[in-house]
């Protein structure tokens, strides 16, 4: 009873703000709702469990049939490349959600719609036992009108069908990924019921450009008055939109506008508008400032409909091979999550879901790991994520899950479309990111120019579809993976072998990345993959068996790991011809083909040596050792000892000016003791490579020596450190002194 008074109270709230004249009245559904499933399309004769949405069906409690089989935690690694999407080890089902809700008399004469914002993978609405609509998207917005079911003043029943991935049709714009094995169905964003007037905003977008000191609105106004049915009927009606630019933070108003359209009766009508900015402050991920575009929509009868949307004035361009931020060249630093892989892990629970994991994880760390930039990968993410990524400034390179099949190009231009309408306004995202390594003519030369139109202030990127593949290719996604893979042998991997530090390296794709004309955005490599407890993924066992021998630890794993990572960054952050180096994975299935880099329970977010030292490989001004690895790379002569050592530092700086600082570089022996030290004042040149020579005396004492560089820029306190293995004399076996970096807070 006490629930219910409640309920009452806070639905008089919502009266008397549409009394007051409040445009849009919404019913935040997310929460606890009666949940089941059924092996076929009848709804259950009874609901025996509850769910919270949003989330995955594996959060249903009591738990569903197959939850063992979904989240397995096997004893031990077996290699394994992929994953045949039709291997189904589990029984398809019907995911039912119910959820009753009083709506009052006072909204009768408004329209309804019901909105998910996400669900996968076929999603079908009832009110009232009606049926509202059926749809396949998976990652944009499903929306019904509702208004003809629902029951003003009374209570209504909402029932939500799911399918399973099985039953997604043929044409739906949703890929595979043959790294995943089992796709958990769900209502994994909001759901929504609202209620406006006769014209409603549908979408909004809010296209900044700073260059040009202006904003364009593009709305899709939703017109629920009849279409004409006799001749002579109206068949479209007089709107103003009024716009309303204001600072987020203090709700200073700095600009406004109004204009008359004419909106399409019972139909879709795109309008657009364009407002002078004479004076703004731009957002950045150093400086994320935020502005609201408050539209609303108003006949003569008055204010039908009002959206508020956050957005930030920044341009994010290409010119020839590089990235532009608001006018100058910025270099992209980061990784990439795979949130769709993520739902496979045993320990995923609800954290997608927790607004204080996903800030710790999505923000915290990163900005101390001089991380600028995300890549969505596989699959998008909750819409609060990128609410946080444009309060607290990062970039995403937010990609489609398109691995694999695709769908129909109708569907793929309805969902594409409605993607970019769904989360245009996200300063955030700069680039759309459509195919992941694959290429599709259809997408690539007639769908994405049609988009940039739409959105013309974001890069697109189709995958490994390359200038010779399409027209309009603003950039590449190059994959430079090194060391033993799956598909060639110890012995060809041996003819010619990765030289782990070597700089200068510079295998086939390397030199294809030096000779495009786009922007070459590094964002997968590190073939060198643990689970959480250490163990190689399933694609890594041969990796760790080559370099650490069949019986390696944990600890011995995770050492390789991020010496391995922070070495193959240097390696690409030092070539001048790479717009961005984003590593992979940050996020990923602890039990998977791949992995990510902490340790443990995911919870609790435990940070493992790779992210420690991912601090000064991803620092922005940094100086790095210009030598091949002597520990772990096979076949390479030890030094003379007592002899000269001559070496590179290739000085990096993605900074717009000059960075001066102090170089030390010193040499440690395997109890950690310094055998040579020698300093020196450095200038980095702006946006490009510094190589400053260097000469070090090796010791006359055989042995296995620590090379380690120190970068210390003017006004900063904390070294940016480089390292190298070296091997001094002959000897059967050497002992490295191991530096523990400075932990992640």
């Amino acid at each position: 009873m006490r629930k219910f008074l409640t309920l009452l109270v806070f639905l008089s709230i919502l009266v008397q703000m549409a009394w007051a004249g409040e445009p849009r009245i919404i019913f935040n559904l997310n929460g606890i709702w009666e949940f089941d499933q059924t092996t076929n399309a009848f709804p259950p004769n009874k609901f025996t469990r509850k769910i919270p949405v949003p989330g995955l069906v594996h959060l249903a409690e009591p738990k569903i049939e197959d939850y063992d089989k979904f989240f397995k935690r096997p004893d031990k690694v077996e290699f394994k490349e992929q994953h045949n999407l039709y291997n189904i080890d589990c029984t398809p089902r019907y995911s039912w959600y119910r959820k009753r809700i009083f709506i009052p008399k006072e909204l009768e004469g408004s329209e309804g719609v019901i909105t998910i914002k996400k669900s996968q993978y076929v999603t079908q609405v009832y009110i009232n036992g009606i049926d509202m609509g059926t749809s396949m998207a998976c990652y944009t917005p499903v929306e019904f009108t509702s208004t003809s079911a629902i029951k003003y003043g009374a209570e209504n029943e909402i029932l939500i069908k799911v399918g399973d991935r099985v039953w997604l049709p043929s044409e739906a714009a949703g890929g595979t990924d043959k790294e995943k094995e089992h796709y958990l169905p769900g209502i994994w964003d909001d759901v929504l019921l609202s209620f406006t007037g006769k014209f409603r905003v549908n979408r909004l977008l809010v296209l900044p450009s700073v260059d040009k000191k202006k904003i364009t609105i593009k709305t899709q106004v939703r017109n629920f008055l009849p279409a004409q049915i006799f001749y002579g009927d109206a068949m479209s009606d007089s709107v103003t939109i009024s716009v309303s630019i204001c600072e987020k933070n203090s709700g200073k108003e700095i600009a406004k506008a109004s204009g008359q359209y004419l909106s399409k009766r019972d139909n879709l009508s795109e309008l657009e508008m364009t407002i002078p900015l004479p004076s703004f402050t731009i957002w950045s991920p150093e400086k994320p400032f935020l502005y609201t575009a408050k539209v609303s929509i108003s006949n003569r009868k008055g204010t039908s409909d009002e959206v508020v949307k956050q957005f930030g004035m920044r341009d994010f361009t290409r010119k020839g091979k590089f990235f532009y931020l608001n006018g100058s060249e910025y270099i992209l630093r980061g990784t990439n999550v795979t949130l769709q892989r993520f739902f496979e892990d045993p320990d995923c629970a609800n954290l997608v879901w927790d607004k204080n994991w996903v800030k710790k994880f999505l923000i915290d760390y990163p900005k101390q790991l001089n991380w600028n930039m995300m890549r969505i990968c596989v699959g998008i993410v909750p819409d609060f994520w990128y609410d946080l990524a444009d309060e607290y400034g990062l970039l995403f390179q937010n990609e489609w899950l398109y691995w694999q099949n695709h769908g129909w190009d109708e569907q793929i231009r309805k969902e594409y479309t409605d993607w970019v309408w769904s989360d245009g306004n996200h300063p955030s995202i700069a680039i759309w990111d459509a195919i992941n390594e694959n290429w599709d003519d259809y997408i690539g030369n007639s769908l994405i120019p049609e988009l940039k139109k739409l959105d013309p202030t974001r890069v697109w990127d189709a995958g490994y579809m390359t200038g010779d593949k399409m027209a309009m290719d603003e950039m590449d996604e190059p994959h430079p993976y090194q060391g033993p893979m799956p598909w060639s042998t110890i012995t060809e991997f041996e003819k010619n072998p990765y030289p782990l530090g070597n700089l200068d390296f510079k295998p086939e794709l390397i030199k294809n990345i030096e000779k495009a004309g786009s922007a070459q955005l590094v964002n997968e490599y590190g073939w060198i993959w643990l689970w959480r407890n250490g163990i190689p993924s399933k694609l890594t066992v041969d990796v760790f068996k080559y370099y650490l021998g069949p019986n390696s630890t944990p600890e011995q794993n995770r050492e390789l790991q991020a010496y391995w990572l922070q070495l193959e960054t240097e390696w690409l952050r030092s070539n001048t011809n790479i717009a961005g180096v984003l590593a992979f994975c940050y996020l990923a299935n602890n039990y998977g083909y791949t992995g990510d880099w902490f340790i443990d329970n995911i919870k609790d977010l435990k940070p493992g040596p790779t992210m420690h030292w991912f601090q000064h490989c991803f620092a922005p001004a940094a100086l790095f050792i210009n030598l091949t690895d002597e520990r772990y790379t096979k076949h390479i002569a030890p030094h003379q000892p007592g002899t000269s050592l001559l070496f590179n530092l290739a000085g990096v700086n993605n900074f717009g000016q000059l960075i001066k600082g102090n170089a030390k570089i010193y040499l440690l022996d395997s109890n950690g003791k310094s055998v040579f030290e020698k300093q020196s004042e450095v200038t980095l040149s702006s946006l490009t490579r510094t190589n400053i020579p260097m000469s070090i005396e090796l010791p006359t004492k055989s042995g296995g020596y620590l090379l380690v560089s120190e970068f210390i820029s003017e006004g900063t306190s904390q070294p940016v450190i480089s390292r190298r293995y070296i091997k001094v004399g002959k000897l059967d076996s050497y002992t490295f002194f191991e530096m523990k970096p400075t932990e992640l807070k």
